[in-house]
């Protein structure tokens, strides 16, 4: 499969060797000598061209961690592939965790690079056929289409049922990656407009000074580029429902014709000489406080008032965890078509557990980015912690993935949930704490030598003393550093003496770190 990989690298040499490499695999390379480069390239009008980014991560001026945060705050989604050379294995999980593809180390052989990036296309290929097959399958969607089981989302479902009855205008809020086109999709699919059309505008998505054409439209040659009448969005909805995501990133001035369009129902275009008259059922949403936006005098109060007839809250995946196994199963069937060749059986038991311990920022849409791509290039039948490098990196620490976990269900399999019966047989959170806190269930215990945590409350919920936790943080960092008392002090953000005189005062032999309370 031929591809363009960009290469962001600002050593001449090492983007010569990796540009014939790219070469040799059959694919075209685009060359970048630095992160400002390579962030123009994948940012740009020629961005649907690159496939795969292969980035050096130790750059002067802006370096590969930075571009991977740029291109996960500007919602570039290509899979990227760190380079580094320098740097141990805390670099590489870094830019693991802000969203990197694959690492390869320098100087990286052959058959390594290629083998990565195939991994890379391969995901991008099958997320294009998951789409397709997504919209073919089309359909109306109502809450009963809403995958979940979290008392966190009753509120919602309830309040979007009753919005669906009317006509009134509706303030969808939460974080980003929450579905909140996806409550909007389920609003319009249960009320009276429901086989009407449904137009998407993404407000933050589209130029300042094209967002009043694209909403209002225009007359030909009413501005430079002009070349043909445009209706609108407006005029798309009519009849329909017009959903304006984002919609705390609408320009000042556009805030003043939103505004009549909501009150009178009619939009003037740009260039015209006459209104247009529009019967839309209007939901917006963001992921930004909107209230605060009006004390700062970035969002007309007059306007937010009109929107904010109907406020409906979406709460992030964070807070309804018993979600996420009947999502992972969702998300697994969802791309089972897309490659028959390779069907899963389900997820481990401490695959789930990681996934339900992570506090997943991006919400569900990273939740389903995160499963897809594990479902890829899965290389057994099952889903295990081994396919989630990213997120195993950041909940190391935290979850336990070496504890045994119960199964919730009496006969249910000890090993992992069957991918068609997670909802019948998902894992509670109520048993998460099993593999979550292991490590920390008795304070004389000794700490796992690669996971551990703490526990910030006592049996009868009462949070613990700050000398309790600070000794349990103490032997746990003797343990995990092998009483390495240098690198034990430098962890925990203190010095040698200060560490020597707390273990003298708790008791801690500091040649074996063992706990021997001396008698009074």
């Amino acid at each position: 499969m031929a591809a363009s990989i960009l290469i962001v690298d600002d050593d001449p040499v090492q983007r010569r060797l990796l540009e014939a490499a790219v070469t040799k695999f059959g694919h075209t390379a685009i060359v970048a000598d630095g992160g400002e480069a390579g962030l123009d390239v994948v940012d740009g009008p020629n961005a649907r061209d690159v496939s795969v980014v292969i980035l050096d991560l130790m750059m002067p001026g802006l370096d590969g961690i930075g571009v991977l945060k740029a291109m996960r705050e500007r919602g570039i989604h290509i899979p990227v592939i760190v380079q580094t050379a320098q740097g141990g294995i805390e670099t590489v999980v870094s830019a693991m965790r802000h969203g990197a593809f694959d690492f390869v180390v320098k100087p990286a052989s052959p058959d390594r690079l290629q083998a990565s990036i195939g991994n890379a296309l391969k995901v991008e290929a099958l997320e294009g056929e998951v789409k397709r097959s997504s919209r073919q399958r089309g359909g109306h969607l109502t809450f009963k289409d809403m995958i979940t089981h979290s008392p966190a989302m009753d509120r919602v479902i309830r309040l979007g049922r009753k919005a669906a009855a009317s006509n009134i205008p509706i303030l969808i809020e939460g974080e980003s990656g929450v579905g909140k086109e996806l409550v909007a999709r389920a609003i319009q699919g249960s009320g009276d407009r429901r086989s009407k059309p449904f137009v998407t505008v993404n407000c933050g998505a589209i130029p300042d000074n094209l967002v009043e054409s694209i909403l209002f439209g225009h007359e030909k040659g009413s501005f430079t580029g002009a070349t043909e009448k445009h209706t609108g969005k407006f005029v798309e909805a009519h009849s329909g429902t017009l959903f304006l995501d984002e919609i705390g990133d609408l320009p000042l001035d556009v805030q003043v014709k939103l505004l009549r369009a909501v009150q009178d129902g009619e939009v003037d275009p740009v260039g015209g000489r006459s209104t247009v008259r529009v019967d839309i059922r209007l939901i917006s949403a963001t992921h930004r406080n909107l209230l605060q936006q009006v004390k700062d005098g970035k969002f007309r109060e007059d306007l937010f008032y009109r929107l904010n007839v109907y406020p409906i809250f979406v709460p992030p995946l964070r807070d309804r965890r018993d979600d996420i196994p009947h999502l992972v199963e969702h998300f697994m069937e969802k791309m089972a078509p897309a490659d028959p060749r390779h069907r899963l059986r389900g997820i481990s038991a401490a695959a789930l557990a990681m996934l339900q311990a992570y506090d997943w920022p991006g919400n569900i849409r990273q939740l389903e980015n995160a499963v897809f791509r594990a479902s890829v290039l899965a290389e057994g039948d099952m889903l295990t912690e081994e396919e989630f490098p990213q997120i195993r990196a950041q909940v190391e620490g935290t979850v336990n993935l070496d504890a045994d976990i119960a199964s919730p269900a009496s006969g249910g399999p000890a090993s992992g949930w069957p991918a068609s019966g997670l909802a019948s047989g998902s894992l509670p959170r109520d048993n998460v704490p099993a593999a979550v806190g292991a490590a920390a269930a008795e304070p004389d215990a000794p700490a796992r030598p690669r996971f551990g945590t703490l526990r910030a409350l006592d049996d009868r919920g009462n949070v613990r003393a700050l000398a309790d936790v600070e000794l349990e943080m103490i032997k746990l960092a003797i343990d995990h550093y092998n009483g390495q008392m240098s690198e034990v002090a430098r962890r925990l953000g203190i010095g040698r003496s200060t560490l020597y005189r707390k273990l003298k005062e708790y008791g801690i032999d500091p040649e074996t770190g063992r706990f021997e309370r001396l008698a009074s």
